[in-house]
């Protein structure tokens, strides 16, 4: 008999399914599920699961865009105790093979498109795996519905509980080959319940919401942002993939409520046609994080979504949010405008140096941060498992200090600092100068191998299509601006910084390029 208090997404789907039947779950394209049928839909889906043989525990691989079938096979894994592996559909061949190989994945659902991928690096795998289509959206093909075909649309009861594995994210791999994160039920539930018990709405869900789930799913956050709107019970309207101009179309037309975005995702947002105040005039509470925002971007975005804003600082590692910046502080000339915000109820943050030690406000260190949502475990990896977390700290790869009134302010990536004769500079400070430049739409800056100062600073730019600025212009125009020694000494200049689908800057492919063209004899301004 499944508990119906009981903190597991089984739990709360038979709850939903019994209380709200008729209450919209998810909606895409033109496709509604009630949290009746989304609840037998992934019945059939658990049960389905466990007559091809798998087991609890056993991995499930998916690989496509997001429709109504990737939610209800997240709540079919769940259903049967099996644990569900997204595998973003941009990924190379390469990293498709390596997340295969590491999460030991018994089955694999891929839509069409993916499917090549799939047949070309499977052969090599150590074990059979099962491949299921996934239909077009929308069609009764012969693919995954065909598959779970016949079988019963009864609730299962996985013996499951709020500590065991539903999910196993693995993290972008700017730094190298992804790992398994492995998240558990309890992930899902235990933020909404502490932020409520504090009466703290800096983030929040609401069972009315109508949230349009933009981040992608197959991505950690999304997947939260999806999940934790599943909890609360409200209707989370899907794409299939991040357009800018059908978001704007999707929140006007829906009336949607509350949405996540990375910062990118909203600058892009609001440079389509589409994007007025009465398009956004049903937004209540714009969330983002996932990278930092500008602060002329933060500004434009109080002023044109018309609506409350919150960041929020975590990581697929964090399982759910770790600090907040409330929307009340989104003003012009906030004092904490820039930072990271204050540890959310329940959660815990402090700053460490290398040997492991408390620094006092002010210090730049290792960012720790202790939470109940937190991550299980890297997958088969306990070495990395163990560094990460220690004495039940998680340790961030990020580097940033505590302001007085305990602010999280985050300076850059650890791995990202670039030391030049000694002196430590972290990239995210310099960008955010030469962004100010008027003639600059974006920037990144990375560290450069260099015989005699260890490192040298490059800045990649992107200007205004219509100007010409140099890098002598920008070397100019940083003077004053920052210390001298933080101003990079080489410029590249680019249409566009490439990017991850979450829109991090991938600076490692910007290392490897500044790095060959340094040894080739590259230009400085």
């Amino acid at each position: 008999m499944i508990d119906p208090d009981a903190h597991t997404l089984t739990a709360r789907s038979a709850v939903h399914a019994a209380r709200r039947p008729d209450h919209v779950a998810l909606i895409c394209e033109d496709r509604e599920l009630t949290y009746a049928q989304l609840h037998r839909e992934s019945n059939r889906t658990g049960h389905a699961l466990l007559a091809a043989g798998l087991r609890r525990g056993s991995r499930v691989a998916y690989l496509g865009r997001e429709s109504e079938y990737y939610y209800d096979l997240v709540l079919g894994c769940a259903k049967s105790g099996t644990v569900l592996v997204p595998i973003n559909w941009r990924l190379t061949a390469r990293e498709v093979d390596h997340v295969l190989h590491d999460s030991h994945a018994e089955i694999i659902f891929v839509e069409e498109e993916f499917r090549p991928v799939v047949e070309r690096v499977r052969m090599d795998l150590p074990r059979p795996v099962t491949v299921v289509t996934v239909d077009t959206p929308g069609t009764r093909s012969g693919g995954f519905l065909a598959w779970k075909a016949g079988q019963p649309d009864t609730a299962l009861d996985p013996g499951t509980g709020p500590d065991d594995p539903v999910v196993q994210m693995y993290t972008s791999g700017t730094t190298g080959l992804p790992k398994g994160v492995v998240l558990a039920h309890r992930t899902y539930f235990v933020f909404i319940e502490n932020i409520r018990r504090a009466g703290n709405d800096w983030i929040d869900w609401l069972s009315t919401d109508r949230a349009l789930i933009a981040f992608p799913g197959l991505h950690s956050g999304g997947m939260a942002w999806f999940l934790h709107g599943f909890v609360v019970g409200w209707t989370s309207v899907v794409m299939r993939m991040f357009v800018p101009e059908e978001a704007v179309r999707l929140i006007r037309h829906h009336r949607i409520t509350n949405t996540f975005a990375a910062p990118a995702m909203l600058q892009m947002m609001l440079d389509e046609r589409g994007a007025t105040p009465e398009a956004f005039s049903s937004l209540r509470k714009v969330v983002y994080g996932g990278a930092p925002m500008p602060a002329a971007l933060m500004l434009r975005c109080v002023k044109e979504f018309g609506c409350e804003l919150a960041q929020m600082y975590a990581s697929a590692e964090t399982g759910s949010v770790v600090t907040a910046l409330a929307p009340h502080e989104h003003v012009p000339g906030h004092p904490k405008l820039g930072t990271a915000g204050r540890a959310c109820p329940g959660n815990e943050v402090r700053i460490v140096d290398e040997q492991g030690r408390a620094l006092p406000a002010g210090e730049i260190g290792q960012v720790c941060v202790r939470t109940p949502a937190r991550f299980l475990e890297y997958w088969n990896r306990p070495d990395a498992t163990a560094e990460t977390v220690q004495d039940g700290w998680l340790h961030m790869p990020d580097a940033g200090y505590l302001d007085p009134d305990g602010y999280l302010v985050i300076c850059d990536r650890i791995n990202d600092m670039i030391i030049v004769a000694g002196q430590n500079i972290y990239p995210v400070e310099v960008e955010n100068a030469i962004r100010t430049h008027p003639d600059v739409v974006d920037a990144a800056v990375v560290g450069v191998a260099d015989p005699r100062w260890g490192e040298v600073v490059q800045a990649v730019v992107v200007a205004r299509p219509d100007v010409t600025v140099t890098g002598r212009d920008l070397m100019r125009w940083l003077r004053g601006r920052i210390a001298d020694f933080k101003i990079p000494n080489r410029y590249e200049f680019v249409d566009q910084l490439p990017r991850n689908p979450t829109g991090k800057v991938l600076r490692r492919e910007l290392r490897a390029r500044a790095g060959a063209a340094a040894a080739a004899g590259g230009e400085t301004p």
